[in-house]
């Protein structure tokens, strides 16, 4: 009967369980439980092996280029990075409120390992994340719009709980601010932003450069958005093994 139990799991695609099953077999302490303890033991194995393969395809479809935690953030660099703030985006509400961050700051100084390490904590929270630097974003939209996909893209774009959007520093095109205007357009109330910038919030105007469309655009990120302002000398600088003379 037991192997029969085991090929019918197996058979069912339920290859923890089966694998949990045969283990409790092969273990007399076991013999000692209740069966309806063994019995959650062995759902609990599958749940949680279920829960792991769905994190990694979250985590794949995400596209972090580092193992950014937001465990590992270093705070010890003077850098304006604010403890609480960062406390409070942990918890994830601000996703769950579909409010924006915005994080600004000179180069080197960890706003893509900032980006990334909560897009990382929303994958395991159970969002769903992806994380594009702006010109990859702008030349992925370019070739969807000649393949005939474009729709396709924006709509995928939509729905992802948290888009990334990394290192903005180059004036958009008219082409660009059509299409960063649809994003916003989608998103907006809706889901939510984390955008980084090496221009502060005040410059942004200027980049997105037409007014009537400046104004539209910024309107739906900045008014519900946490901004993270850090400033100080590059921590790729700072944590260099070479000597100023080799430098």
């Amino acid at each position: 009967m037991n192997n029969q139990t085991m090929e019918k799991l197996y058979q069912m695609r339920l290859q923890t369980m089966a694998v949990a099953f045969r283990e409790q077999m092969e273990q007399p302490s076991m013999e000692s439980l209740s069966f309806e303890e063994r019995f959650a033991m062995i759902v609990d194995r599958e749940a949680t092996h279920r829960d792991n393969r769905k994190l990694a395809r979250r985590l794949k479809a995400a596209r972090l280029k580092m193992k950014a935690t937001v465990e590992d953030i270093d705070y010890r660099h003077p850098r304006g990075l604010d403890k609480s703030v960062m406390r409070s985006l942990i918890t994830c509400q601000w996703l769950k409120s579909r409010h924006n961050v915005i994080i600004t700051g000179p180069t080197g100084i960890g706003k893509t390992y900032i980006s990334e390490a909560l897009a990382d904590k929303a994958c395991r929270d159970g969002f769903t994340a992806v994380c594009y630097r702006m010109p990859r974003l702008t030349r992925e939209l370019e070739i969807a719009r000649g393949d005939g996909s474009y729709i396709k893209l924006l709509s995928r774009i939509a729905k992802i709980d948290l888009l990334v959007i990394d290192d903005w520093m180059d004036p958009l095109t008219d082409t660009e601010r059509r299409d960063f205007r649809e994003i916003m357009e989608d998103r907006h109330d809706l889901k939510s932003m984390v955008i980084t910038s090496q221009y502060p919030v005040s410059k942004w105007h200027e980049l997105i450069g037409e007014p009537t469309n400046a104004d539209a655009i910024l309107d739906r990120i900045v008014h519900n958005a946490h901004r993270i302002t850090l400033k100080g000398e590059s921590l790729r600088k700072t944590r260099s093994t070479l000597t100023a003379n080799e430098q």
